[in-house]
């Protein structure tokens, strides 16, 4: 009789990495377990301790993050540099440059090229 058949559990039709994730997830949450289990709805305080441990990882990415932004700009901005030397370098040898009308023309190609 249908009445009494056993529903299939939802964790089974996901995918194994989305098993897994959920699985460490709720493993997370076992701290907070006196909590939790103290509260009205158990299931639903425990889905917000994984949320609380979802937003102490998303803290600890971004700090992690802010970290890298300052080397970062100082890689582009050396990066960028070289960039313009060897610009300017390719730029004079093709079109070398004799007088200030031509060597303004330079630059301003260079400013150009710069862009991309």
């Amino acid at each position: 009789m249908a009445l009494f058949k056993k529903k299939e559990d939802w964790k089974n039709n996901l995918d194994d990495e989305s098993k897994h994730v959920l699985s460490v997830l709720l493993d997370s949450t076992k701290k907070h377990r006196h909590a939790y289990n103290s509260a009205d709805d158990v299931k639903i305080s425990q889905l917000w301790t994984a949320i609380v441990e979802l937003k102490k990882e998303l803290n600890k990415t971004n700090e992690l993050l802010g970290n890298l932004q300052e080397p970062w700009k100082a890689i582009v901005a050396v990066g960028e540099e070289e960039k313009r030397k060897t610009v300017e370098k390719l730029v004079q040898e093709i079109i070398k440059p004799v007088d200030e009308t031509t060597q303004e023309a330079t630059q301003k190609l260079v400013e150009s090229l710069m862009k991309f």
